[in-house]
């Protein structure tokens, strides 16, 4: 009898194949052949001369790696001054530096919550808060996109250690969360508020400080935020920023923080030389903005149905998965890169291209975009049911 453990696997490429589902790598030259509407640069840090400068120097400086854990060689000046920038950018009391967003969210949901507790999670959150919701053995309650109504009903009925959770910026449609009005529910209920800032820093706020800064909320006593570096910051990792006693007890506690080696010091050493950019240059962030907004009107005049953007992301619905996955390879053979979001990756079913605003394109390169995109759109790509 033959031994063939993984057969069941040729079984499940047969069913993603015939649903439209296959994903697949594309590994990109150094140079860019395509203009970038797919990526999350969006202050177009990633290529900057300043940041590379700084991701090439700390590298020289510190070496390739970070050599070991947080807590055993893997922290160094370098993240210190990283976490502190942080924490005095994003107007919060102290900030953690993990080797990505994806750990962020895992560390701060499973060491806040232990059995018993309760996390209430946006009905459309990304992947990593679904996760961090999985593996902390807390009760979850799954509530309504955006509503903070739904959020108070489980609020309310719980007796004991309670957190909401919700994306600033939602990654698939780019609208933003009621922040205030949840901070508002989680201050009646006595509960925390954790807030994944992942698409709201750098475009959101004063300068780019986040969507916890724009809506007020940065530095209360129960606000948590988490945060990457890979996207307007142009580098790689994460961070949660809180309240000072809320740091370190991840420190002491977070498994995604604790048995991680550290981040790398040039993506430390890049993240810092954004900031400092971003320092220097705060109308970056008014302008991803303008951007997403000239990107909407121009794709909705062409007759095509996208959700108004609240930050940096602008969707656009497509009629289906083949259709989605058809339009956005039409758009890449007319030198275009755009994403695209099928089931399960989409919750309600809806399949869409994502176009992601950067502040570094130019009124000519937004039109180009817009007629692109137009010109490969499916025929009933406005009226977008599956």
């Amino acid at each position: 009898m033959s031994f063939a453990p993984f057969d069941w696997i040729d079984e499940e490429a047969r069913r993603r194949s015939a649903a439209g589902l296959v994903r697949a790598r594309r590994p990109r030259g150094a140079e860019p052949e395509l203009l970038d509407l797919a990526s999350n640069d969006y202050l177009g840090l990633t290529r900057h001369p300043d940041v590379v400068a700084a991701a090439a120097g700390a590298a020289h400086r510190w070496g390739a790696g970070a050599t070991g854990s947080r807590l055993v060689t893997g922290s160094t000046a370098l993240h210190a001054e990283l976490e502190r920038e942080l924490a005095e950018f994003c107007g919060f009391e102290a900030a953690l530096v993990l080797s990505s967003g994806y750990a962020a969210n895992l560390a701060t949901l499973t060491a806040l919550t232990a059995p018993g507790s309760l996390i209430v999670s946006d009905a459309g959150n990304h992947a990593s808060i679904v996760d961090g919701c999985r593996l902390s053995r807390a009760e979850t309650a799954v509530v309504a996109h955006g509503s903070p109504e739904a959020f108070a009903v489980p609020l309310r009925a719980h007796r004991g250690r309670a957190l909401a959770v919700t994306d600033s910026v939602f990654s698939v449609d780019g609208d933003a969360a009621p922040l205030r009005e949840l901070a508002e529910v989680c201050r009646t209920a006595g509960a925390a508020l954790v807030v994944d800032d992942a698409h709201g820093l750098g475009v959101l706020g004063d300068g780019g400080r986040g969507a916890p800064a724009a809506a007020g909320l940065a530095g209360g006593e129960g606000i948590v935020a988490t945060l990457t570096l890979s996207k307007s910051l142009g580098s790689q990792g994460g961070a949660v920023l809180g309240p000072a006693r809320v740091i370190e007890h991840l420190v002491n506690t977070a498994r995604t923080f604790i048995f991680d080696t550290g981040l790398a010091p040039a993506a430390a050493g890049g993240a810092l030389g954004a900031l400092g950019l971003l320092r220097r240059e705060p109308e970056r962030a008014a302008r991803a903005r303008e951007v997403a907004a000239a990107l909407f009107a121009g794709l909705t005049a062409a007759g095509l149905t996208a959700v108004r953007p609240d930050a940096a992301v602008v969707s656009v619905r497509a009629p289906s998965a083949d259709a989605a996955v058809r339009w956005a390879a039409d758009c890449r053979a007319a030198g275009i890169a755009v994403g695209c979001f099928r089931p399960p990756s989409v919750p309600d079913g809806v399949s869409r291209l994502r176009l992601t605003a950067r502040a570094d394109l130019t009124g000519e390169q937004i039109a180009t975009a817009v007629a692109t995109v137009a010109a490969t759109a499916p025929r009933t790509a406005a009226v977008a049911v599956s």
